[in-house]
């Protein structure tokens, strides 16, 4: 016996498949730029995309069976609009949902994830992926073509998650602004749904869709967000020093990330970076050739170029538009003695000569922590490759109590380097205070006295921990390796 749909008139092969293959690709590209609309809040780490990836996988799985649920149940030519509609509308309020929402998750664990992610993307996620279900019920002549319709309109919908993915990853992120992207998708999906109103269904349906388009205008006017720029991976802000009107904050998501003075590159104000340059001005006088994974505001290449003429600096930092964005708007002036290689620092570092650089700069971030392949063993080895014999490797971390990353990353420096410390405040180091910690993998002895006498001079509450005290400091701490490095689970939320 035949199936018989409640109608078929309008609802096309092809127009059954646009449905299924649009529906699905809006999904996957909100999957992708959840991760930069949250990023202000809670930072990018695997478990922010873990959060992402698992709301968004259970909204296609409530919407899938609601979806089908309803279509039994209900005439399912009279639901397509209507959910196209609903999707737009809770598309366009995504960005002002997670404004309102993020501020209070800052403190970035497992639990704020999923709740902001939940509060933003499942509904959407739900919404549009009920249209497959019922677009299958339209099409479903008779129980003998169960299969084909099934099995083609479930391929173009994985085909359409797929093209949404390479469209956005690999073209929208870098040709626009998050919030226009999603806003446009939204209001597409509004344009749509009025579409399919005046197609599908009734006059009355037609005058809802237009009333809940010009609702929608609201939300199109709302707050343009917490950025004054958008890199390709960072939400960016650059705050103005009231104290020192040349002084500029560099923000990356949620993060203070560099202080750039635009009339003085030698005046650094954030605590590492100084310990950094403590570090830099113990090697001995004269030009230095130095390597930075992670450009962030370019700050210490600008002074190491200042104190020590005619050294050169290579960094390799990810994210090209941010480059750019330091140059417009820090000052940032690349020549021969400054060079910027744009790409990932795994990949880059290989390619530089064995024993080519005196220093070797770590402070590539993603929210709190290092890019985990950026942390391991076999990248420290690259690290030491590329090190002069009496070079060292610094690297800066954020960690809070117990400090099981930075202690982690300190036993990995052992592992390649035969001389290791630890620097930071003693309340941080041994107490209850979280912070950076400065990081030094050697194949010389370090000067601890030395550096210990720089770091008092200061004024700062800094200690330096060098060899057997760093050993002790770190315990039994596990060496990060490609195939075992946790970061963002050893790295403790400051909320902890």
């Amino acid at each position: 016996m035949g199936l018989r749909s409640a109608t078929l008139a309008g609802m096309s092969a092809l127009l059954a498949r646009a449905l299924v293959f649009a529906s699905s690709a809006a999904v996957l590209v909100l999957e992708i730029l959840a991760g930069r609309l949250v990023a202000p809040y809670v930072g990018i780490t695997l478990e922010t995309f873990t959060g992402i990836i698992g709301i968004v996988l259970a909204g296609i799985a409530l919407g899938a069976w609601a979806g089908g649920y309803v279509a039994d149940r209900m005439a399912p030519r009279g639901l397509i609009a209507p959910l196209l509609l609903v999707s737009g509308l809770l598309t366009i309020a995504i960005p002002t949902i997670v404004d309102a929402i993020g501020p209070a998750m800052r403190a970035a664990g497992p639990l704020e994830i999923v709740v902001l992610t939940l509060s933003a993307f499942f509904l959407p996620a739900t919404t549009l992926s009920a249209i497959p279900s019922i677009v299958v019920k339209l099409r479903l002549r008779s129980l003998d073509e169960t299969g084909s319709v099934v099995g083609s309109l479930s391929a173009l919908g994985t085909i359409g998650a797929l093209a949404g993915t390479f469209l956005t990853g690999f073209v929208l992120v870098a040709a626009a602004p998050t919030r226009p992207i999603v806003l446009g998708i939204g209001v597409l999906l509004l344009v749509a749904g009025v579409a399919m109103s005046a197609h599908l269904a009734t006059r009355r349906s037609v005058v809802a869709s237009l009333i809940a388009v010009a609702a929608a205008t609201g939300w199109l006017a709302a707050s343009p967000g917490p950025c004054d720029y958008e890199t390709t991976y960072f939400c960016a802000v650059i705050e103005v020093d009231a104290e020192r009107p040349t002084g500029r904050t560099f923000w990356l998501d949620a993060l203070p990330h560099s202080y750039v003075d635009l009339a003085d590159p030698t005046h650094l104000q954030f605590r590492y970076i100084k310990t950094m340059a403590d570090l830099i001005d113990q090697h001995p006088e004269g030009p230095l050739a130095v390597a930075y994974v992670g450009g962030g505001g370019f700050t210490l290449p600008r002074y190491v170029n200042t104190v020590r003429p005619g050294s050169a600096a290579v960094v390799f930092e990810i994210d090209r538009a941010l480059v750019t964005l330091v140059e417009q708007h820090l000052g940032l002036q690349r020549s021969a003695a400054l060079r910027v290689e744009t790409g990932d620092a795994r990949l880059r570092l290989p390619a530089q000569e064995r024993s080519s650089f005196d220093v070797v700069v770590g402070d590539a971030f993603g929210g709190l922590s290092v890019p985990w392949h950026l942390t391991t063993r076999e990248f420290i080895q690259e690290v030491d490759r590329v090190l002069a014999p009496d070079g060292f490797y610094v690297i800066n971390v954020i960690d809070f109590p117990p400090l099981g990353f930075a202690r982690a990353e300190a036993a990995t420096l052992r592992a390649v380097f035969p001389h290791i410390a630890a620097i930071a405040p003693a309340g941080t180091l041994f107490g209850n205070r979280g912070g950076n910690v400065v990081l030094v993998g050697s194949r010389q002895p370090l000067p601890r006295e030395a550096i210990q006498a720089r770091l008092d001079r200061r004024g700062d509450d800094e200690v330096i921990l060098v060899d057997a005290a760093a050993d002790q400091w770190v315990t039994d701490a596990q060496v990060l390796r490609d195939d075992f490095a946790p970061v963002d689970q050893l790295l403790t939320p400051p909320s902890h």
